[in-house]
């Protein structure tokens, strides 16, 4: 058996570097620590330089790190980059770079990689133009740095490219750095999240679609065929879960050579002492906001429910969770009050100015009708989970046994109101609820269970399917519950049942639960996955000398 080829360079692109946007940030940033370990800055990230004016969180500017190499880019390739440091465990290198003077050639880039790659730009709208400017820029990065610092043939280069975003680094590295193995990772395709969220039945027609067909009745061709081409001609294309990979295979038609599950690393989790303190700090947080902008005191053993993600409606579960919960209102013996927080970043207006004076001064209560969101929309009216509140007949009274709070702001610790972190609130919950329909893999549910924090999903998450190939019950730490394109109202029923069943659990069975989903947790851990990466590079390496 032949031994794995190992890559002495990686380059690493996504349009998340040192830019949080979604799930791609926590792959990228907990996956880093355990590639830095073994490159040391041989590992390099690229990014895109999108903060202007203001200094990123997530990025240290080290003018001293590779300044010949800026100057070196700027007089041959007319970009302007900044070198520096990720901030995140081991501060890998990354470089940020600013992709704007492309736009003016955006036609001639478009018309050569129609020639080279076959991608159709001619319709393309809304973020494809900077997108692919920015992917087309990094590739030019990656050959800068390749000629400046004389890397040969005989060294074994991977260029890692994340998403539609970066394909057209990928093309361009292919034409310019054959000696480079690439790597095309898609977290979700274009095509199937439109599909799923144009309600639309992705599985069980899913052998039936064709996915240029769809591309065009859903105006998607462009970033379509970029995607599609961009499987195509990558040494090794990869994707994060079984369910996703039979959907490339279709929609895409490439069979993806390996499924690289999205791992994490637990040093955000505190341990021990600092935990209690952590969970006891972040429920007192909870309670106090719910209790001023309910206008009541809640009952010392009240359960605290939570949901979080993008704001996709149907996609995330969101639907489901609300429809669950007005299930779980319907029950007759509820001994316990639910608070249930939707923490789902909306069209933000800013946060209510009476709920945060209200709670500067211990024991007041907002004077409002609204008992629902902690931040002001722009758009109550046409606020789908406000429609949802409001279809159900949520209204927080306090002989409700089951409250809904909307938290639609990202919660990075100066949201106005909470001013934590998502993690510093996480860690107080009971459990949280992710219903998805459409869910490549699910960093949610996970990060959950990380932090002892049980759990409820679906069989269509990559997540869900890793834990459990059948339906499971909460009591396992996750429970799984089965979903098709046509069985919500039994999803939410299930979900209702499955929470109520937790109301009654006592203090050493929900230990016991916690403890289970911790367990899981630690299954997930880079040290253990990573492994698929180093597949993915052996392939890339071995394809790319076969081309050769």
């Amino acid at each position: 058996m032949l031994s794995k080829l190992i890559p002495e360079y990686i380059f690493e692109t996504s349009w998340e570097v040192c830019n949080m946007v979604g799930g791609i940030y926590t792959v990228l940033s907990t996956r880093a620590a355990t590639l830095q370990e073994r490159l040391g800055d041989k590992l390099i990230f690229i990014g895109p330089d999108v903060w202007n004016e203001i200094e990123s969180p997530y990025f240290k500017e080290d003018s001293s790190l590779f300044p010949e190499w800026i100057s070196y880019t700027y007089a041959n390739y007319g970009l302007k980059i900044r070198t520096g440091r990720w901030k995140i465990p081991g501060e890998p290198v990354a470089v940020l770079v600013d992709f704007r003077p492309l736009m003016e050639k955006k036609n001639q880039v478009y018309g050569h990689v129609w020639e080279i790659a076959g991608v159709n730009s001619m319709v393309a709208y809304g973020d494809y133009d900077e997108s692919s400017m920015f992917g087309y820029s990094t590739g030019m990065i990656m050959e800068s740095y390749y000629k400046f610092f004389k890397i040969t043939a005989n060294q074994n280069v991977v260029a890692h490219f994340n998403e539609w975003m970066t394909t057209f680094g990928e093309f361009y590295v292919r034409e310019h750095l054959p000696a480079v193995a690439t790597i095309f990772t898609t977290h979700a395709t274009s095509i199937g999240r439109s599909i799923a969220g144009n309600h639309k039945p992705l599985y069980d027609y899913m052998p039936e679609y064709n996915g240029d067909q769809m591309a065009y009745e859903l105006n998607m061709v462009s970033k379509h065929s970029t995607e599609k081409q961009g499987a195509k001609h990558a040494d090794c294309f990869t994707t994060v879960s079984d369910i996703t990979a039979r959907e490339c295979t279709q929609l895409l038609e490439r069979k993806p050579d390996v499924v690289t599950p999205n791992g994490f690393e637990d040093d955000f989790v505190p341990k021990g002492r600092a935990f209690t303190a952590k969970r006891k700090d972040a429920r007192k947080s909870l309670k106090n906001v719910a209790e001023t902008l309910l206008g009541y005191k809640l009952e010392d053993n009240a359960l605290f429910i939570g949901t979080a993600g993008r704001y996709e409606y149907k996609n995330k579960g969101i639907d489901i969770f609300i429809e669950s919960l007005k299930h779980l209102y319907d029950f007759q013996d509820m001994n316990r009050q639910v608070v249930a927080f939707i923490m789902v970043p909306a069209w933000v207006k800013s946060s209510r100015t009476d709920l945060a004076e209200a709670l500067k001064q211990p024991g007041k209560y907002v004077d409002s009708y609204n008992r629902i969101t902690t931040h002001e929309l722009h758009d109550y009216y046409n606020d789908n989970i406000m429609g949802a509140l409001h279809w159900f007949h949520f209204r927080n009274q306090p002989s409700e046994k089951v409250k809904v709070i909307f938290v639609p702001s990202y919660l990075n610790g100066t949201d106005g109101i909470f001013n934590k972190s998502y993690y510093d609130l996480l860690i107080g919950m009971d459990f949280t609820v992710f219903p998805s329909y459409y869910e490549p893999w699910g960093y949610t549910p996970l990060e959950s269970v990380a932090f002892s924090v049980p759990t409820i999903t679906t069989d269509l998450s990559g997540f869900g399917q890793w834990v459990s190939s059948a339906p499971q019950d909460i009591r396992k730490g996750v429970g799984i519950v089965h979903r098709s394109d046509y069985n919500s109202y039994e999803v939410a029923l299930h979900i209702a049942e499955m929470m109520h069943e937790f109301l009654k659990l006592n203090e050493t069975e929900i230990k016991k639960v916690r403890n289970q989903a911790f367990l899981i947790a630690e299954k997930a851990l880079w040290k253990h996955f990573i492994t698929f990466y180093d597949d993915a590079y052996n392939i890339a390496i071995r394809a790319m000398r076969d081309r050769l």
